[in-house]
């Protein structure tokens, strides 16, 4: 048994994934991307043979997410600063990403309206949730980004929303790996 970083035996999170039955490998995977082909495609590749391998296969597969299933994905994320209901995993995950969000970090009752009000201005420009991988991110950045895309047009914002998600699920593809 050697102890290089392409044996999975070296890496327990990539060998608890490697080992994980079908339907608790898809019931993983959809809690860091609900789109039923990228689970099934990350799923048939397996096993994997190091950490970057997965990586590189959730990254390729998630670049190709079409529209419908942004919108499938996205009825599993809750808006920015609304904590996800829920004692699973993948509400704890949530709430985890959206932690500097909840900290005022010199942001006022007023910033907070602000967010508010681009949030619905977003929404109702584009029909959907503002979605944004917020992981490590303050409510200040956020609404920089929130202002800058309430520009784009619906096009374009249905591609910055796929790309966040793809950020999203490699960060949790991550969390899952850790959580041995």
């Amino acid at each position: 048994m050697s102890d290089s970083p392409s044996d999975p035996l070296a890496d327990p999170g990539l060998a608890r994934v490697n080992d994980l039955p079908p339907e608790a490998f898809r019931v993983t995977f959809a809690q860091c991307l609900n789109v039923e082909r990228w689970v099934e495609a990350l799923l048939a590749e397996r096993p994997y043979t190091d950490r970057p391998a997965l990586f590189d296969a959730a990254d390729r597969h998630a670049r190709g997410v079409t529209d419908d299933e942004v919108d499938a994905a996205l009825a599993r994320h809750p808006r920015i600063g609304e904590k996800a209901r829920g004692s699973g995993q993948e509400s704890a995950w949530s709430r985890g990403e959206q932690a500097r969000f909840g900290s005022t970090g010199g942001s006022t009752a007023s910033g907070e309206d602000e967010f508010q009000r681009a949030q619905v201005a977003y929404e109702a420009r584009f029909a959907r949730i503002y979605l944004v991988c917020a992981s490590g991110r303050t409510r200040e950045d956020l609404l920089g980004d929130l202002r800058s895309r309430l520009d784009n047009d619906p096009a374009t914002e249905r591609r910055v929303v796929a790309d966040e998600l793809r950020k999203i699920a490699l960060l949790r593809i991550g969390k899952a790996l850790d959580s041995v």
